[in-house]
């Protein structure tokens, strides 16, 4: 396994991804499970959901989620929608991010205090977990994107794969091994970035 500053710089946006990947879906299962597991949640809430679709179920979320932008996008301008959505349908399995709203309503009922701030809390939470992932496949050798194809799929989602109403879909995320290095990555100056006092 890569060291921790080789996984953050090694990290990067992949859309060039193939049906293939250099472990086991078992060992994908497990650095899922790991993450969700060790992950911080605020008051240790625990609200995070996750979804492995593989296989057909990895086909098929593509399929539902072309034909759902099929109904928005104008005829004439489809073909390059219809390229990106068969770069993720490439690829050799999709992770879908889900934070359970029954969850974060429990806690603004029992702690009125921090209402507002929990749904802000659980995003912040989903974010630690989705890097947490993105970074782990990328020490395993298999590149991903995180893609935001909700609320568009969101009901059909649902429906498909038979989930709980109260989860919201927040992310998908589809991997598998890299067929190319992406392009060189510009960066903003660091000193305007951060601020240390001492």
């Amino acid at each position: 396994m890569k060291e921790l500053k080789q996984l953050v710089e090694g990290r990067r946006t992949f859309y060039a991804i193939d049906k293939k990947s250099p472990i086991s879906n078992q060992e994908i299962r497990e650095i899922i499970e790991h993450s969700v597991k060790h992950v911080p949640s605020a008051f240790n809430s625990q609200s995070a959901r996750v979804v492995l679709l593989l296989g057909e179920n990895h086909d098929k979320l593509w399929e539902i989620t072309r034909e759902e932008l099929r109904k928005i996008v104008p005829a004439q301008s489809f073909a390059s929608t219809d390229e990106k959505i068969n770069s993720f349908k490439n690829g050799y399995g999709t992770i879908l991010f889900f934070e359970d709203q029954a969850v974060i309503e429990g806690l603004q009922e029992q702690f009125q205090l921090y209402k507002e701030s929990f749904p802000v809390w659980s995003l912040q939470s989903s974010g630690m977990l989705q890097y947490t992932i993105w970074i782990s496949l990328e020490g395993a050798g298999l590149g991903a994107s995180l893609q935001h194809y909700n609320p568009l799929i969101d009901d059909q989602v649902k429906n498909e794969w038979n989930l709980p109403n109260h989860w919201k879909l927040l992310a998908q995320m589809p991997f598998g091994t890299p067929k190319e290095v992406p392009g060189e990555k510009e960066f903003a100056p660091i000193d305007g970035r951060v601020k240390v006092f001492s």
